[in-house]
């Protein structure tokens, strides 16, 4: 791998080209993005240079697509024409499926291995680009088939997916939208009802701690990124919320008897194995 094209050199674009150079990445690496991002970037280090989607395509070996899902799905048919027959095509779309299908559709001169670092930070942007963003994170990898796992392109990412310190993960597309639909989804969704109901109060509580900050974090998110995820997951999105809903309603039922302690020890365990393996 001698050339990378990051398409979208935001906050995971960004910051994949700087994990790549601290592992010793000795390449090119190009970025594809707004002019503003552009200079961004070099200012950063994250990337080298930058070229128009189709003249970076011509020259990179692992093309990186780090922009919204629906940046994803219109620029995946753009590269047909243009892609190195030889490259791989990799994406960090927050939701698999549709990406997945759409470039079983177009993409078929070159690998497509569909991707997703389970990393962020609430800023956006290159200037928020850190090369630790993946390290100790899960990377979901969703191949169009198991076979590609075992092509040496391929293989080779994921060895630089494994010194930029991520934990890969191999799963199906529809699997991994059933998986993060209950824990990214349902959270975000959650913590935006939530701040919504309160706004929604004649005046914000005034007798509140660090509980409510806690729980409300979410509801800063950007809806132009959520928006793709809402629509391009939306089966296992209302599928999650219809059983959260149930569970609420048994919460309600138990209130002030005794089966509310078990249901306690039950969330209090659940939290604190999600803590330990953070």
């Amino acid at each position: 791998m001698q050339t990378v094209a990051i398409v979208g050199v935001g906050l995971i674009g960004g910051s994949f080209g700087l994990a790549l150079r601290q592992a010793g990445f000795a390449g090119r690496i190009i970025g594809v993005s707004s002019e503003k991002t552009i200079q961004a970037a070099l200012t950063a280090g994250a990337i080298d240079s930058s070229a128009p989607l189709e003249e970076a395509a011509e020259q990179a070996d692992l093309i990186y697509l780090s922009q919204t899902i629906s940046g994803i799905l219109a620029t995946i048919p753009r590269l047909e024409h243009c892609v190195r027959p030889g490259a791989l095509v990799t994406d960090a779309g927050s939701t698999k499926t549709a990406i997945v299908n759409t470039a079983k559709t177009f993409l078929l001169r070159c690998t497509f291995l569909g991707g997703h670092p389970l990393a962020g930070k609430e800023r956006r942007g290159v200037e928020a680009a850190d090369p630790e963003l993946f390290r100790n994170r899960t990377y979901a990898l969703t191949p169009l088939q198991e076979p590609d796992l075992n092509a040496p392109h391929v293989l080779e990412f994921m060895e630089w997916l494994r010194r930029l310190g991520a934990r890969t993960l191999v799963t199906s597309p529809d699997d991994h939208d059933r998986q993060v639909a209950l824990t990214s989804h349902l959270p975000q969704l959650l913590s935006t009802a939530l701040a919504s109901y309160l706004g929604e109060k004649e005046a914000t509580p005034q007798i509140w701690g660090p509980a409510l900050v806690d729980s409300t974090r979410l509801a800063m998110s950007s809806f132009e990124i959520w928006h793709d995820i809402l629509v391009t997951n939306q089966h296992w999105i209302e599928s999650a919320l219809t059983a959260y809903i149930s569970e609420l309603e048994g919460v309600r039922e138990r209130i002030g008897t005794l089966a509310m302690q078990s249901f306690f020890e039950r969330a209090a365990e659940t939290a604190r194995r999600f803590r330990e393996t953070a």
